[in-house]
C-alpha cells in the first residue's frame, strides 16, 4: 500500500486540521508497522514544538494476513524425568529392645534345673545320680499330669532362654521384624539375648568397597569409552536398606551405571579435569540417589578408562598423528629459530655480506643441515 503526504504551510495548518477533523471526512492515513507501533502520517513532518499527543498501540507480533507467514512456536520446555517417591518416613532404623547374654545363661540354666527337678520328682532320678545331688533316692510320686506339665514349663522356659542367645560382631547387624512389622535393629556387640520368636537379618555395616566389572560410558565428545569404577560405601540406615528396596547392592550397582551413562569421562591425559572431575560428579549423583533408601557412598572413582575396541583402533590413530604433528611444529620452531639465530649473528658481526639471493640461499641450506641433523625429513 504507498501512502502519499504533503507539507502543509503553517498557515494552513488549522485548515488542515480542522478538515481532518470534520464529520464525513476521510480519516488520517496511517503507516501501520507490526514490528512497532502505530504513527500518524502528518505527525512525521509537523513543525510544531508541542504536537499533539497520540496514544500508541503496543506492537503486534504475530501472523500478517495475506503472506502466508505462520505463526511463531515457542519451542516446548525440555521434559524432566519424574523424581524419586519418597521413601516411608515412619521407616528408619531404630535400636531393638535386647537383653544382656547373662539373662538368656540364667533363664536356660533355670530350665535345665526344673527338668532335673521334675525328673526327681517323678522318680526316674538314678539313685546314684540323687545322692550326688543330696537329694532322697526314690520320693515315688511318678509321671503324672503335673510332672508332664512341669516337664514343658521348665524344658519351654529352658529353650526360650538358650535360643535367644546371639552374639553381636563388629561391623554386624540385626534386622528384627515380626508379622511384617519393623521391630528394631540391633547394633551393639558380645553376648546377647534377642527374642527367638522374632525373625533376624543379618546385615554388614562396615565401609566397603565394590570394583565394578567393564561399563559402557562415553567422552566429552561421545565417544564409546569402557569404564571400571572403585565405589566405597556402607549401610547408613539398615531398616531402610533391608526393607524399602529388594536388594541394596543390586540397587547401588543401577545407581553407578544410570551415573555413567549421564556423565561424560575424560581419559587420562585430557585437559577437562580427567578422572577426577568425573569421579566428583559421578559420586553427587550416585550419593544422592541411594541416600533415600540407606545407603551412604563415599567416592564413585574411575580406575580404568578405555575406549571401547570399535573405536580403540581409530582413536589410537589419531592421537598418534596429533603427537606427530605436535612434534613436528615444534621441530620447525625450533629449527626456523636456530636458523635466524645464525644468519643474524653472521649479519651484524659483519663477517658476510649477503644480498637477498643469497640470503635465502643461506638459510636453505642452514633450514635442510638443521633438519637433518635432527634426523627429520625436510
Amino acid at each position: 500500500m504507498s501512502t502519499t503526504t504533503s507539507h502543509t504551510p503553517p498557515g494552513s495548518e488549522g485548515q488542515s486540521q480542522g478538515t481532518a477533523a470534520g464529520p464525513g471526512t476521510r480519516p488520517a492515513r496511517v503507516i501501520h508497522n507490526e514490528a512497532t507501533t502505530e504513527i500518524p502520517v502528518h505527525l512525521l513532518f509537523r513543525d510544531d514544538a508541542d504536537p499533539v499527543k497520540v496514544p500508541l498501540r503496543p506492537a503486534v507480533v504475530a501472523r500478517r494476513q495475506g503472506t502466508g507467514e505462520q505463526p511463531r512456536l515457542r519451542c516446548p520446555a525440555p521434559a524432566r524425568g519424574r523424581p524419586l517417591p519418597e521413601v516411608d518416613p515412619d521407616l528408619a532404623e531404630r535400636p531393638a529392645r535386647v537383653l544382656p547374654g547373662a539373662a538368656g545363661v540364667l533363664a536356660g540354666v533355670c530350665g535345665v534345673t526344673g527338668c532335673l527337678a521334675t525328673t526327681w520328682w517323678a522318680g526316674l532320678l538314678p539313685p546314684l545320680a540323687a545322692r550326688a545331688l543330696g537329694l532322697p533316692a526314690d520320693p515315688g510320686g511318678g509321671l503324672g499330669p503335673a510332672q508332664w506339665a512341669a516337664y514343658a514349663g521348665a524344658g519351654l522356659f529352658g529353650a526360650f532362654g538358650f535360643g535367644g542367645l546371639a552374639r553381636g560382631r563388629t561391623g554386624r547387624a540385626w534386622v528384627l521384624g515380626l508379622f511384617g512389622r519393623y521391630r528394631g535393629t540391633v547394633r551393639r556387640t558380645g553376648l546377647l539375648w534377642v527374642n527367638p520368636l522374632v525373625p533376624r537379618r543379618r546385615v554388614d555395616v562396615r565401609l566397603r568397597h565394590w570394583r565394578s566389572e567393564a561399563m559402557p560410558a562415553a567422552d566429552p565428545d561421545g565417544m564409546a569409552l569402557r569404564v571400571v569404577v572403585l565405589v566405597v560405601w556402607r549401610v547408613r540406615d539398615t531398616a531402610r536398606a533391608l526393607l524399602a528396596i529388594d536388594d541394596h547392592e543390586t540397587y547401588l550397582r543401577e545407581c553407578v551405571e544410570s551415573a555413567l551413562a549421564r556423565v561424560p569421562v575424560e581419559p587420562a591425559g585430557g585437559t577437562r579435569g580427567g578422572a577426577t572431575a568425573a569421579g566428583a560428579a559421578l559420586t553427587r549423583l550416585v550419593a544422592a540417589e541411594t541416600a533415600p533408601v540407606g545407603v551412604e557412598v563415599f567416592s564413585v572413582r574411575p580406575v580404568r578408562v578405555e575406549y571401547a575396541p570399535e573405536v580403540a583402533g581409530a582413536v589410537h590413530r589419531r592421537r598418534i598423528a596429533a603427537l606427530d604433528a605436535r612434534q613436528r611444529a615444534s621441530m620447525l620452531s625450533s629449527v626456523v629459530d636456530s636458523v635466524e639465530d645464525t644468519v643474524t649473528r653472521l649479519t651484524v658481526r659483519g663477517l658476510v655480506e649477503l644480498d637477498d639471493y643469497e640470503r635465502k640461499v643461506l638459510v636453505r641450506d642452514l633450514t635442510v643441515a638443521f633438519c637433518s641433523g635432527r634426523g627429520e625429513p625436510v
